[in-house]
């Protein structure tokens, strides 16, 4: 049996390769139900500032290269998850790279996204059932550490829950991404499959937790 394909959305101040390297338990633990595929956001992140989510779970490579796929401050080009704003910046950018992705990588049978990425992946998906985005045909999503974004101008995104089917996992000690935002974000989707895990902020791969991944993606194979 093929495995499946999925698209891989890495976090704020992180990049493809950073995220493959964090992700490296999932792909093992997973690695005969599905193939990762790692996309970099395109927006560089300036280094050397105070703002928020320096926990946000870098990887090897993420200080050279931090990337991030929209500014919730538009003026000082940084994001921040509580950041309430009437107006981001990028986020367009980042939709057509992944529009790029699916054309050239792809057919993929999902999208996986972890905290800003989550954020960005449930957008995508809101997008595709819009029919906004032909290109765009993931059949299940994997939200990890998501939430809503506090953007004003993302406040469409959230109107109506979303058919696709979804994973959404969370840690309960979660300090960047507090589990009550990811369990906001629960109620854009018409039937979320939910996997908690007792650490912070990262994308679980314990042998514990392979069940709840298993479950879900054989609907798919």
């Amino acid at each position: 049996m093929a495995p499946l394909r999925v698209l891989c959305v890495h976090g704020y101040r992180q990049n493809s390769s950073s995220f493959r390297e964090k992700t490296g338990a999932l792909r093992k633990l997973l690695k005969k139900q599905v193939e990762l595929v790692y996309l970099s956001a395109p927006h560089c992140v300036r280094q050397a500032s105070s703002e928020a989510p320096k926990e946000e779970n870098k990887g090897p490579g993420a200080d050279e290269d931090s990337r991030g796929w929209w500014f919730s401050d538009v003026q000082a080009l940084s994001f921040s998850a509580q950041q309430q704003c009437e107006e981001s910046l990028g986020l367009d950018d980042s939709v057509m790279a992944v529009r790029e992705a699916v054309k050239n990588q792809g057919p993929f049978d999902g999208i996986l996204g972890f905290s800003q990425g989550a954020a960005f992946v449930a957008m995508l998906c809101c997008l595709q059932e819009q029919k906004l985005e032909p290109e765009f045909n993931f059949r299940f999503s994997i939200i990890v550490a998501g939430f809503r974004s506090a953007c004003e101008e993302h406040k469409h995104f959230y109107n109506l829950p979303l058919q696709i089917p979804s994973l959404h996992v969370f840690g309960l000690e979660d300090r960047v991404i507090p589990d009550n935002m990811s369990r906001e974000l629960l109620l854009s989707f018409q039937d979320p499959q939910v996997l908690t895990h007792p650490g912070g902020h990262f994308v679980p791969a314990a042998s514990a937790h392979r069940q709840a991944y298993q479950d879900f993606l054989k609907r798919f194979q």
